[in-house]
């Protein structure tokens, strides 16, 4: 789990590392670290959340393990499945 601020100090220079950890394949997943939420980079209800929240996984499995939850918005299959087994 990469905490978005840990990313740089500066904006330019969090979106410039973040970037470049998308390109190689080592971020895939974005969190909301407040509600335990992870989802698609390009889920829209993650777009919105505050940097401090922010999150990223390198896979589902690494979320999971973090006691993160599928979003309902951009994984429905997948947090259906979460909801029937909590």
């Amino acid at each position: 789990m990469i905490s978005h601020l840990s990313l740089g100090l500066h904006p330019d220079e969090r979106k410039k590392q973040l970037a470049s950890l998308i390109k190689a394949g080592k971020i895939k997943f974005g969190g909301y670290k407040k509600n335990k939420i992870y989802g698609l980079l390009n889920c829209s209800s993650g777009k919105r959340m505050k940097v401090e929240n922010r999150v990223f996984f390198k896979d589902e499995q690494e979320a999971l393990q973090a006691g993160y939850r599928p979003c309902g918005h951009c994984l429905p299959q997948a947090y259906n499945i979460w909801k029937l087994t909590h």
